[in-house]
């Protein structure tokens, strides 16, 4: 059985990398989505074990020190971490998995996986990217400025990525996630068994 994809979605916080994500899934549920443990609190509406499982300081320590994730980082004072047998199982049955976490921690996996497959999400701008952490209503106007100066820093680290999309369409956006899968199930790095398959005379389908 051949293994499936690893995709990391990350960008700065506010340029829509989860609701991307879930417009993703929405068209093609086939893909599994890896949920996050965070020690942040939920924000309205967030549902824990659906969009993050939310763990108290102790608890996510307890995880790390057992090496349960397979990234972990921290953002903004709250601790971010992608459990690690979840992703692993999956891939092995063949089933591509989305990673949707911060850039820290993309950079971490990429140093663990180096078959993975990262996309970096960008907004439109900057003072888009102000008016959507604006919307939230779930920080102060400091934690918003400390967002904003964060995510120029991480800017800097878009060459570290396979691919960029820029995020002023929700649905345009899932698209161009969903043809860098296809293209990246066509690249030849993947599919150099095929040749020794054909050699010994199988029939590819």
């Amino acid at each position: 059985m051949e293994k499936g994809l690893l995709i990391v979605v990350s960008g700065p916080s506010g340029a829509g990398k989860s609701i991307t994500c879930k417009r993703v899934l929405e068209k093609r549920p086939e893909i599994q989505l890896s949920v996050s443990c965070t020690t942040r609190a939920p924000r309205t509406g967030e549902v824990d074990g659906e969009n993050y499982f939310f763990l108290s300081d102790d608890e996510f320590n307890a995880r790390v020190a057992k090496q349960m994730f397979l990234e972990h980082a921290e953002y903004l004072g709250k601790q971010y971490g992608t459990p690690k047998d979840y992703v692993f199982q999956m891939i092995n049955q063949g089933k591509d998995v989305i990673l949707e976490i911060e850039v820290q921690g993309a950079l971490m996996v990429d140093e663990c996986c180096p078959e993975a497959v990262l996309v970096f999400v960008l907004p439109p701008s900057l003072a888009v990217l102000e008016e959507r952490l604006n919307m939230r209503g779930t920080e102060t106007e400091e934690q918003t400025r400390r967002r904003l100066e964060k995510a120029k820093t991480e800017l800097e680290l878009l060459n570290r990525y396979d691919y960029v999309i820029k995020n002023d369409e929700i649905d345009n956006a899932a698209d161009q996630i969903i043809d860098i899968i296809s293209a990246e199930k066509c690249a030849v790095k993947r599919n150099l068994h095929l040749t020794r398959r054909l050699k010994e005379g199988e029939t590819i389908v």
